[in-house]
């Protein structure tokens, strides 16, 4: 690991970033740089863009100019993944075009890398494809849920797909679950407000709570097990966590969830060497240039596990 000081950069903004939060863009051109540093010169006026103050929500338009102080960067190498993981995301792989492709990602991996994980499903794809002029995550999917990740090829693609994602009606999200419990009283709009808390250990959940934001998710039983049920969830609004703690809010958790779960039904399933949360984002349904239907299949553990409930 070695400290690398920057002298003064004056970056000329191409068609690419056209459009992009000056923030974001700092942070993918900072990558060592702390958010809250970055923030920092955003707040002081450090940066400049075409020699003037911006607020950190500004979106770049080709042609201006950012001007980048002298900072310290820590200059970490980059983690690269082993060979069995880039096959396993190229063969993931389920839909690709012009504008974008998608992954059926599978359990287990993190969408990005962070404090303790060296690498995600973002940084496979860009080792996968080192010549790519853009790869960057739409959307993100918890580490331990499987299914259908957006990954956008363009600025205009990206921009375009965080709109459709922030407007729930232009954004269909179809997700399966496999709940602990017999599923009573057939199909359930929940309709309850969820607000993110702080555990003593730094650990991030989140409860039901009149004074959080609005979830709303639709429960539909497909199937009916002895000790447990197959459910589809559409989602009309998109909180953290929203599906497994409107789960455990109906008293029907899902399976190998660890954070909300069952400790002892989800010991159970370890006991038959299932050791994943039953939870996959199905189907994507949205309007682009064109309308995409995408749908990503489930796992062989996935359909091992229902056998095994049958």
């Amino acid at each position: 690991m070695s400290i690398v000081h920057n002298k003064v950069q004056l970056v000329d903004i191409e068609p690419r970033n056209h459009d992009q939060r000056l923030d974001n863009f700092l942070l993918s051109r900072l990558k060592g740089v702390p958010k809250s540093r970055i923030y920092k010169l955003l707040r002081s006026g450090q940066v400049r863009v075409n020699k003037g103050r911006k607020k950190p929500n500004y979106r770049l338009q080709e042609g201006d100019q950012v001007r980048i102080p002298p900072v310290t960067v820590i200059d970490k190498p980059a983690s690269e993944a082993p060979a069995y993981m880039l096959e396993k995301i190229h063969n993931a792989i389920i839909f690709e075009d012009e504008q974008l492709l998608v992954i059926n990602k599978p359990t287990g991996i993190a969408v990005h890398s962070g404090s303790n994980i060296a690498y995600g499903v973002i940084e496979i794809l860009r080792q996968l494809r080192p010549d790519a002029n853009m790869l960057e995550l739409v959307h993100r999917l918890d580490r331990e849920t499987s299914g259908c990740l957006l990954i956008a090829k363009t600025r205009p693609s990206l921009t375009k797909l965080h709109e459709i994602f922030r407007s729930n009606e232009a954004m269909q999200k179809t997700y399966r679950a496999i709940l602990m419990g017999r599923w009573q009283g057939g199909e359930r709009m929940i309709d309850a407000p969820l607000k993110k808390n702080q555990l003593k250990g730094g650990e991030r959940i989140v409860t039901v709570d009149e004074t959080g934001k609005q979830a709303k998710s639709l429960f539909t039983p497909l199937e009916y097990f002895d000790r447990a049920t197959l459910v589809e969830v559409k989602l009309f609004t998109g909180r953290t966590h929203q599906i497994r703690v409107h789960a455990v809010h109906e008293k029907h958790p899902i399976a190998g969830d660890p954070k909300y779960g069952d400790n002892e039904f989800n010991q159970a399933l370890k006991k038959q060497k299932f050791k994943r949360m039953f939870l996959h984002a199905y189907n994507l349904q949205f309007k682009l240039e064109k309308n995409y239907n995408i749908t990503a299949p489930l796992d062989e553990q996935w359909q091992q596990f229902s056998e095994t409930l049958k």
